[in-house]
C-alpha cells in the first residue's frame, strides 16, 4: 500500500539560514526510515511561510497556512518537528497547532475531523532537557483535533545542557536514538496503513 507523509520542520531558522537546522536532519531521519515501509515523504520549513497568528483554516490575505493545511490533511501520516527552547516546544510549531484548532468546527456529517485516520508523529532536538515535556504538549494537542498517536510516535535527541554540540553535528546518530527513529516509522507505517484501509466511523448526529 502506497502512504504519503508530510513533515513540518518547525525551527526557529528559514531554509536560508547559514546555520543547519538539527530539526531537518532529525525529520530527514524519520523520513528516511519510513521510505522502506512504502511511504512518500515532503519536509516544509514552516518559517518559509507567512503563518499569521490564529485560530481560523484562513486567516485572509498573505496567509499561507491553507496551502500546509491541504498538505497536512492529505498526508496519511503528519510529522511535526520541532526545537525545544526555554523547555518549551518552539514558537513556530505552537503556532502551527494554533491553527490547527480550527479543525474542532471543521467536522463532517460523522463528527469527524480533517486530522480523523491521520497519524502524527513528533520529532524534536534540543540543548536542555524537556523532550518528554514538549512530547506530551504536542501529542495532547495533536490528538485533540483528530489524529491519531502511534505506540512509540515520539522520537527526539537532547545533548549535554547549554551545550554546543548539535544533532546535525553528529558524526553518527546515536544507536538508541536511531532504534526509536525505526520503531516510530514502523509503528506509524502500520497504522497509517489500518486506517487508510478502514477509516473511523464517526458518530450519528
Amino acid at each position: 500500500m502506497s502512504l504519503t507523509a508530510f513533515a513540518l520542520n518547525c525551527s526557529l531558522k528559514a531554509s536560508g539560514d547559514k546555520e543547519k537546522s538539527s530539526t531537518d536532519k532529525i525529520v530527514a531521519d524519520l523520513l528516511a526510515a519510513l521510505k522502506p515501509h512504502g511511504v512518500k515523504g515532503e519536509v516544509v520549513r514552516a518559517l518559509d511561510h507567512d503563518i499569521k497568528p490564529g485560530v481560523l483554516s484562513d486567516m485572509g490575505k498573505g496567509d499561507d497556512w491553507p496551502e500546509l493545511r491541504k498538505k497536512i490533511v492529505a498526508a496519511d501520516i503528519f510529522i511535526l518537528g520541532l526545537p525545544i527552547w526555554l523547555g518549551q516546544p518552539s514558537s513556530v510549531a505552537k503556532r502551527v497547532i494554533e491553527r490547527m484548532d480550527a479543525f474542532l468546527d471543521e467536522t463532517d456529517d460523522k463528527g469527524r475531523m480533517p486530522a480523523a485516520g491521520k497519524v502524527a508523529l513528533v520529532a524534536i532536538v534540543g540543548n536542555e532537557d524537556g523532550a518528554h515535556h514538549c512530547h506530551a504538549e504536542c501529542f495532547q494537542a495533536l490528538n485533540d483535533v483528530g489524529f491519531t498517536i502511534p505506540a512509540n510516535g515520539g522520537v527526539y535527541w537532547v545533548g549535554e545542557a547549554m551545550g554546543d554540540v548539535n544533532y546535525v553535528d553528529l558524526p553518527k546518530t546515536p544507536d538508541k536514538v536511531a532504534q526509536a527513529i525505526e520503531m516510530a516509522a514502523s509503528n506509524a507505517a502500520h497504522l497509517a496503513g489500518l486506517l487508510k484501509t478502514k477509516a473511523y466511523v464517526g458518530v450519528e448526529e
